[in-house]
């Protein structure tokens, strides 16, 4: 078994450095949308997205990921204001409560800063700042980490686009691109984590060719945070008569994917069922450790 080895970095957050490549950190995503893939409508209440994000505290993740805005297959977007009438009031809520950091997923500079101001201490941009490249003074501004997503095409047009011809290629050089927007703004190296966007634009083939190859993304000199929980090109793998496996009934697919994504060099894995992945991650790092 080959496995890739993790070079070490260090991430300063607001509140702490956290390590990455010592062991896998795991981001729990809680989602306070009505339109999720995997979990809509579930959170939208503050009282039981504040519930859910102290549950994926206690059961033990390093990382909270919130997001209010769908960015699923063929998802239209909503307005800055509808997005934060949604996050700030969670965030507000889980303000001294929650001791691990938060991150939040959105693709909007004004979000991105007020998100801030209420406690996130992490962007994370699945558009990789072609949205709203302003995205990138915020993160500035306030001294936070930046995670830089690849994706081809919106969300609208991702699965609809002709898919790249060369996967690898396409990725790299999308996420150089973001790179070197966010550095033009004044990013430190030290602050940005890239993520190959996993279902974002590719075919299920292209997914596990890309999980495959992470150790050639590592080349790009950044640590990886690669998710792979519940997604559609897991569905098809897992299909039974024709009929695509749902988000509920993707978990041991899912913890595959995250298995393979470690020993190919992932620093953090993005996932919903966080007590499982917990216990995947950790016999992953095991198995890199004994490498």
């Amino acid at each position: 078994m080959r496995m890739s080895p993790r070079k070490l970095f260090r991430l300063k957050l607001r509140s702490r450095v956290l390590r990455l490549g010592e062991r896998t950190l795991i981001m729990g995503v809680l989602n306070v949308t009505p339109d999720s893939f995997s979990d809509g409508n579930r959170f939208i209440s503050v009282k039981t997205a504040v519930e859910a994000a102290l549950a994926i505290e206690r059961a033990g993740a390093d990382i909270l990921d919130i997001g209010a805005e769908s960015t699923r297959p063929g998802s239209a977007g909503i307005s800055a204001s509808e997005e934060l009438a949604r996050l700030l009031p969670v965030l507000e809520a889980l303000r001294g409560r929650l001791k691990i950091p938060i991150s939040v997923d959105t693709r909007k500079a004004g979000v991105a800063e007020l998100a801030i101001r209420a406690g996130a201490e992490i962007v994370n941009d699945v558009s990789g700042l072609h949205h709203d490249p302003h995205l990138a003074l915020a993160a500035v501004r306030y001294h936070v980490p930046l995670v830089l997503m690849h994706m081809r095409g919106t969300p609208q047009t991702m699965q609809t686009l002709p898919f790249a011809k060369d996967v690898l290629r396409d990725v790299l050089a999308g996420l150089r691109q973001s790179v070197s927007v966010a550095r033009r703004a004044g990013v430190p190296k030290s602050q940005i984590v890239l993520d190959p966007g996993i279902g974002f634009g590719k075919s299920y083939a292209q997914n596990y060719e890309l999980l495959s190859r992470l150790p050639a993304l590592a080349k790009l000199g950044y640590p990886l945070l690669v998710g792979t929980s519940r997604k559609g090109f897991l569905g098809a793998t897992l299909a039974r008569r024709g009929k695509p496996a749902p988000p509920s009934e993707r978990i041991w697919g899912t913890a595959a994917t995250v298995t393979a994504s470690i020993l190919n060099g992932a620093h953090i894995v993005r996932v919903h069922d966080v007590p499982e992945m917990l216990q995947v991650a950790r016999v992953s790092d095991a198995l890199c450790a004994s490498a």
